[in-house]
Parts: C-alpha cells; structure tokens; sequence
C-alpha cells in the first residue's frame, strides 16, 4: 500500500468508526457510558486503537494490541477493587505496561521502558478534554520534523499517527465523547514508539559506538519533553486542582509537571507503598520549583487527617446518631 493512500484510510477510518462507537456505546451504556452532562460515551477511543492496529507495521502494532487489550479491560469493569490499595482495571493495565516493556525490549532495547511509561502521561493528560490528542498531534509533528531531516525511512508513522489522531480528537476536544483508558493507553504507546524511533535515528548519527546508551537519554529527554507540554496545555486546571483538592499552595511548573509524571493511580499506589503514613514537609525554595512538594504528596496520610478531623467537629449521641 502507498503511504499516502494509507494516511488516507488512517483518517477516513478513524472517523467512520469514531462515529459508529459513539452510537453504539450510547446505546450499550453500562461502564462505557459516563452519566454527566446529558451522557457522555466512554472508550470511543476503541476506534483509534483499531485503526493503529491495522496500520502501524508488525511488530509495532503487537505493543499497542497488547496495551489497548488490557486497558480495554479497565473500561468495562470500571471501578472495582481488588484489595485495599489497587482496581481490578489497573491491575490489567499494570499487567499491560510490563508486557509492553518486556516484549519491547525484544523490539526495540532499553527504551522500551519509556515507551510503556507513555501510558502514564497521556493517562494524566486525558483527564482534561482534548488535552491528549492535542499533545500527540504535537508530538508527532515534532517526530516527523526530525525524522525527515535525517532522511529516516519512518517518517511516515508519526504523520500516520496524526492522522488518526485528527480523525478522532474533535469530538473529544468538544466533550462529547471520551477515548477512556484504551485511547490514552494506545495514543501513548503509539506516540512512544514515534519518539523512539527519532532517538534511535538521532543516536546512530550522532554516537553509533554508544548508542543505547544515547538512544536511552534521548528518549528520556524526548519524554520529559512531552510531559512539559502536557503540562503546559493543563497548567490552569491543575493549578485549580493542586491547590484545591492537594492543598498545595502557590503551586510552581514543576509542580504541574510532576503531577503529569507521577499522578493518578499508578503514582498514588508507588507514593503508597514507599512512603507508609508518612507526609514530608518540602520547605526548600529549589525543591519546590522541582515538583517535589507535588512528588511526596501522600494520598493515604491525607485521607487520614481528614478522617481526625471530621472525627474532632462531629459528635455522637447515646444510640451512635450524629
């Protein structure tokens, strides 16, 4: 098939089935359908996620099957526990970003990790509608930039994803649909191999004789990269939201950034198990413009202190009423 026809199909087919799932959805509702402003469908981004299958070239294409698979998951179960601290939906998406780093390192070498690790940025950056396709129509347009001045033979995929990408976000951008976990999980692991490939082709021009070495750092500054424009495109919601429902005050851009790296449930879990009960006061002016108040903010020690609080304002009568 010719590149250009199949940029063609990409959009044309992303739209179609955007279309189709959003009906159809509405229509099934149960956990894919978001009872809020008048209903909103959920997990629409099912339609993306089929057309990256179709599209992007073997092996690429096992990554994001394997990421948009177990995420799917998570959208049709909801919000059910398993155990005190984790949801059944993230299990599996756990279970899906070690599979993507496993069988990706097998394709592509270290990065892999960081490739999987996309999942958590573009999971924190669908948490604002439009916010996700926004940062891959961005992304992408940078990859293909670099990828066509050093004459790389993929160039085509990060138009591809694009492509797709345009097919889908205007009804996302609008808010009356949403791409759920297997779109934002797709879109990241997508955009991920994009970006590995421009650190693959970057490193074996500029340091063959190190390259995994060179391709590692720059995929890890090509990722912060990205988290800094999610961030940048979240900055007036997530300040409302650290400073209201975090209580951190005055919060700084590195703030912003690190909730992009480290919120969300995955980043709660981890600050969990490190950190017990405990809750650390950053008062140092450097380390506050790093994020770091933002780093070791602790979900469980909050909860606590909530809990002694309304403990201490509430009283009970003989019979346990309040």
């Amino acid at each position: 098939m010719k590149i250009y026809l199949m940029w063609i199909i990409a959009f044309l087919l992303t739209l179609v089935l955007t279309i189709v799932f959003t009906v159809l959805f509405s229509k099934i509702k149960g956990n894919l359908f978001e009872d809020i402003r008048g209903g909103i469908p959920r997990g629409v981004g099912i339609a993306p996620f089929i057309v990256m299958v179709l599209l992007f070239p073997a092996p690429f294409n096992y990554l994001i099957a394997i990421i948009g698979i177990t995420a799917f998951v998570d959208d049709i179960i909801g919000r059910k526990r398993l155990g005190s601290y984790m949801e059944v939906g993230q299990f599996f998406r756990g279970i899906g970003i070690l599979i993507v780093m496993i069988v990706g390192y097998n394709i592509m070498g270290p990065v892999a990790i960081l490739v999987a690790l996309m999942v958590q940025i573009t999971n924190i950056a669908d948490m604002q509608p439009g916010t996700a396709c926004f940062s891959v129509i961005i992304m992408s347009v940078i990859s293909f930039t670099i990828l066509a001045i050093v004459h790389s033979p993929s160039y085509y995929l990060p138009i591809l994803l694009l492509l797709i990408c345009l097919g889908y976000v205007s009804q996302d951008y609008s808010g009356y649909i949403m791409m759920g976990e297997i779109g934002n999980h797709s879109f990241g692991v997508a955009l991920g191999i994009c970006l590995a490939l421009v650190s693959a082709s970057i490193a074996k021009y500029i340091a063959p004789s190190s390259f995994y070495v060179v391709e590692f750092i720059i995929m890890l500054i090509l990722f912060l990269i990205t988290a800094i424009v999610i961030a940048k495109l979240r900055e007036t919601t997530l300040e409302y939201y650290l400073e209201t429902y975090l209580h951190i005050e005055n919060p700084t851009f590195g703030d912003y950034v690190m909730d992009v790296l480290t919120g969300g449930g995955l980043g709660d879990l981890l600050r969990r198990i490190f950190l017990g009960t405990e809750q650390y006061d950053i008062n140092n002016s450097f380390l506050i413009s790093l994020g770091v108040r933002r780093l070791v903010y602790n979900p469980i020690k909050t909860n606590d202190s909530k809990k002694e609080t309304l403990d201490r304002n509430t009283s009970f009568d003989e019979e346990g009423f309040i």
